[in-house]
């Protein structure tokens, strides 16, 4: 009778596991410790780690490996040294990837300690603990639908000690006598998203709600003009407009014109000569004097960072972006009159062509591409999360092993690795995005070479992964936004 080949025994498996799940133990207070009193953010290969479970931490270590060449475990055992280091070295505000810092310990290291090792590679922030002011800027979301909503998750989860981005109040119309207690359930509850990490108290009495210890005044309001953020104690403060309502500077400034009111960030592609941003990309290009700002649509989030990618090595001759994208509200569950093409019919039972201006955006945001580019969408009967199909004519010609690890190599190590992620596997599916904090994710055994032409396969979650890019517009324009780490 043939035997199968024993390498572990059942009682040494269990004890690895006990030892790694002890030492993430260990890690949670470090975390916490940091966030709060450092200003410190760390995550794993984009996966933040604040407010995490034992056994989140634990997959969050185990989901490297597809950030590695070789297939490499991360394991707890290398990054904990790393962060208790951290933890003794009064560090100021920061966001550290201990993934990457394990990495590069691992191959960089050259004999020194952890602690050192960590007190030469998070050399500005060392010792800056408390030094200088910070002071948090005041957020008002100005609409609370499916963005609107995402953004006040993020930005609870990325509050720390309050000297950041700072949600202050929502202005929206009132829908219903229970108005407050039916927003609450919305935030609590979320179809696509699942459940609100965190506790919500509702005041029906001063329209607030106290999310985990973040105090947030709701203002009813028909129109921006009516409101006086400075009753509430709101000054200088940067509007989000989720509406989508007004578009252009025009329309938007109407806000300007609110005391408390400082700068205004739209959450849609902007029109006229607003600057239309993508993080990671032109983000930059934003000045003191810029009083209204576009963060651009989902899919132009999506696929510029790729885009400027294969151009910067590869040269775009030209091309076609087809985007295959989940329903929006803006569509008809059932059958119905629309103003919009083909719109009008149910978005559940259909599969909608529809107009899409993310390729003409994308040359506002990398004018090296100015028509270059068409587009059209495929809308879906899905709820969330979009596919972005990059055909592309190229100047120079590449294989299918060449452009993967170049995507590869940007995704770990260039300045978009915030931005575009990676991923090599053959059963991964439209749900498995839910929630990734990327632009966009390339799909590497999706992609086609074929000489000078490519087709690339990029997956996005249009609601949450674009929210997190429009957080980061929000940093830069706040000026709150930390050193990463490493660099």
């Amino acid at each position: 009778m043939w035997k199968v080949p024993v390498t572990q025994k059942p009682d040494q498996c269990l004890g690895e596991w006990i030892d790694r799940e002890a030492l993430a133990e260990a890690m949670i207070p470090l975390i916490g410790q940091l966030y709060r009193n450092n200003n410190v953010v760390t995550s794993i290969y984009g996966r933040s780690l604040i407010n995490r479970s034992v056994i989140e931490l634990l997959k969050a270590h185990r989901f490297a490996r597809h950030r590695q060449a070789d297939s490499h475990e991360l394991s707890v055992h290398e990054t904990f040294p790393l962060l208790k280091a951290m933890s003794e070295l009064k560090l100021g505000a920061a966001s550290v990837d201990l993934g990457k810092l394990a990495v590069k310990f691992k191959t960089d290291g050259n004999g020194r300690s952890a602690e050192a090792f960590v007190r030469e590679e998070l050399g500005p922030v060392v010792g800056q603990q408390n030094v200088g002011e910070r002071k948090g800027t005041d957020v008002v979301l100005y609409g609370f639908g499916r963005i609107g909503r995402l953004l006040a998750r993020i930005l609870i989860e990325k509050a720390g000690g309050g000297d950041g981005l700072r949600l202050r109040a929502v202005v929206v119309r009132k829908g219903a006598s229970n108005d407050l207690a039916k927003r609450a359930s919305l935030l609590r509850r979320d179809s696509v998203h699942g459940s609100f990490d965190g506790i919500i108290h509702v005041d029906e009495e001063a329209n607030t709600l106290t999310v985990n210890g973040n105090l947030i005044q709701f203002i009813y309001a028909k129109s921006p003009t009516e409101v006086d953020y400075t009753q509430y104690g709101i000054s200088n403060a940067l509007l989000v407009d989720n509406t989508g309502v007004w578009r252009d500077a025009e329309g938007l400034g109407q806000h300007l014109t609110c005391p408390g009111i400082d700068r205004v960030l739209l959450t849609a592609p902007g029109k006229g000569k607003l600057k239309n941003i993508v993080h990671g990309i032109n983000h930059g290009d934003i000045t003191a004097d810029d009083k209204i700002v576009s963060a651009a649509s989902c899919t132009t989030n999506a696929i510029v960072p790729v885009l400027k990618a294969v151009n910067d090595k590869f040269g775009i001759v030209n091309g076609h972006v087809e985007t295959v994208h989940s329903y929006t509200n803006d569509q008809n569950l059932i059958d119905n009159f629309h103003k919009g093409d083909r719109r009008g019919r149910s978005a559940a039972l259909n599969m909608v062509i529809t107009e899409t201006g993310a390729a003409t955006a994308a040359a506002k945001a990398l004018p090296e591409l100015a028509g270059k580019l068409t587009g059209n969408a495929i809308r879906v009967p899905t709820p969330n999360v979009s596919m972005a199909i990059l055909n592309l004519n190229l100047e120079k010609a590449s294989s299918r092993e060449e452009m993967n690890e170049y995507l590869r190599y940007m995704a770990l190590h260039s300045d978009l690795s915030r931005q575009i992620d990676f991923v090599a596997s053959q059963e991964v599916v439209s749900t498995d995005f839910v929630g990734s904090r990327y632009a966009g994710v390339v799909d590497a055994e999706a992609t086609i070479c074929n000489d000078n032409r490519v087709v690339l396969y990029v997956w996005y979650d249009n609601e949450f992964g674009y929210s997190c890019q429009v957080v980061r517009v929000m940093e830069d324009m706040a000026g709150v936004n930390p050193p990463a780490f490493p660099q």
